[in-house]
């Protein structure tokens, strides 16, 4: 088959299709602006099905703007504690300010402006203005991206400007072809079908509706659409961190930097070794640059492997005794002694989140 999918069949077909196979999804019953806006940033890069409880628990924390804008940066994070993509919820914070500050508490309904709230992109000003004000506005998220690459047979890498201009070009036309004030339902159509059907290890081609139009399907190539690259070797790293207690049994924990890895969450004190040194010596080097203080690793606690998006990480977690110095930030954003049962009120990644366990 040759012929170019018509995007009003493809509409046609996938309107059909979701009628019977949306799934109940919390942020579907609220089409809210702020709601849409939620749940597409915690949709990136993260499943529906971790994402489904933490939308809930978000929302019953923070059920407007205005309130996510008037909490604390900590509240933030506390309430995104696990999720990952920690930058998501700065910008989320962030942008809630700015939308009081500027924007009256309501979320703009215009491409530019939404583009220019931090954490705002192209396909997710796309998905909110679809979704929440029901403008005919394109999407091309992972999931519609793959769809569009097997639907239309496109050979060429997905990540080049051109075959980006390109498929921004195919999703307009969908969008243009759906019903006024359906181009969300179309959006979420494509988006649930690549999250369902179209998957990007093993395409259920028998079950998708769009299967009589896919012309990679009919060429036998689906499972060479999109072009897969060859990855690099993920490269891993030693780390460290000291729980380090004063006389009184609190534990002293730093904040990162906001503008670094896991920036605005809470740590112990620690550091990345170097190719040569050994995770003792990290630690005593890294407490002493970040902190200020002189420590000796005593009592082993854990070892943690995990895995980022594009590194992986040994963390080595140590009791330390203190010899000298007291704690200041030279290294980090700031420093607090904690008792063991104040931790919970911090928003840790996940590696010290064991740490704290296995105390």
């Amino acid at each position: 088959m040759n012929t170019r999918p018509a995007p009003a069949s493809v509409a046609a077909d996938m309107f059909a299709w979701i009628a019977q196979s949306r799934r109940d999804l919390p942020w579907r019953r609220n089409r809210e602006p702020y709601a849409a806006w939620v749940s597409e940033v915690m949709l990136q890069q993260t499943q529906v099905a971790t994402v489904a409880a933490y939308f809930e628990r978000w929302m019953a924390r923070f059920p407007d703007v205005t309130h996510l804008a008037a909490a604390s940066l900590d509240d933030a994070l506390k309430a995104w504690e696990g999720l990952g993509y920690y930058a998501r919820a700065r910008n989320l914070h962030r942008a809630a300010q700015i939308v009081m500050a500027e924007h009256g508490g309501n979320l703009p309904a215009e491409r530019q402006a939404l583009e220019r709230l931090p954490g705002i992109g192209r396909s997710t000003a796309g998905a909110i203005l679809s979704l929440a004000f029901g403008q005919r506005q394109p999407v091309l998220d992972s999931n519609i991206r793959r769809v569009l690459c097997r639907l239309y047979d496109i050979a060429e890498d997905p990540r080049t400007p051109a075959v980006q201009r390109r498929l921004w070009a195919l999703a307009e036309g969908l969008v243009q072809a759906a019903p006024a004030e359906a181009a969300g339902d179309l959006n979420e159509a494509l988006m649930e079908l690549g999250a369902l059907i179209c998957t990007a290890a093993a395409p259920q081609c028998r079950s998708c509706p769009l299967a009589a139009l896919c012309l990679a399907h009919s060429r036998g190539v689906e499972l060479n659409r999109p072009a897969k690259t060859v990855r690099k070797p993920t490269p891993h790293y030693d780390v460290t961190a000291g729980v380090i207690a004063n006389t009184d049994g609190d534990y002293l924990i730093v904040q990162r930097p906001l503008n670094g890895l896991l920036g605005g969450l809470w740590g112990f004190p620690g550091g990345t070794a170097a190719p040569d040194e050994s995770p003792e010596a990290c630690l005593r080097r890294a407490v002493r640059d970040q902190v200020g203080l002189a420590i000796e690793p005593d009592a082993a606690i854990i070892v943690i492997k995990h895995a980022y998006t594009h590194f992986r990480i040994t963390l080595h977690a140590w009791r330390c005794r203190l010899l000298s110095g007291e704690p200041q930030p030279l290294g980090c954003a700031t420093v607090r002694w904690v008792s063991p049962a104040g931790l919970t009120a911090y928003p840790f990644p996940i590696t010290d989140q064991r740490i704290i366990r296995a105390l």
